[in-house]
């Protein structure tokens, strides 16, 4: 194999290389209790971060009894 030549992700034996790693909670051989693939609401929570309009009613309520405005209007804005 030449130097300059990408190794595939995926590898055969007990060796294990990063790009193969989950993006979300980097694990190779199994994926972090917390990660967005094994728990439902960190995947909502991850999901309601990229898509707003996702946020339930009650989800909504709590936010706005702290305090906090969540919307799709980005950094900044005003309703």
């Amino acid at each position: 194999m030449f130097a300059d030549q990408k190794r595939p992700a995926f590898y055969h034996g007990s060796r294990y290389a990063a790009p193969s790693a989950c993006q979300h909670c980097g694990g190779v051989v199994r994926h972090e209790n917390w990660c967005i693939t094994r728990d439902p609401l960190v995947l909502y929570a991850y999901d309601v971060v990229l898509h707003p309009e996702k946020l339930t009613a009650e989800d909504a309520l709590r936010l706005h009894g702290m305090g906090a405005t969540w919307g799709c209007g980005g950094r900044g804005a005003r309703r």
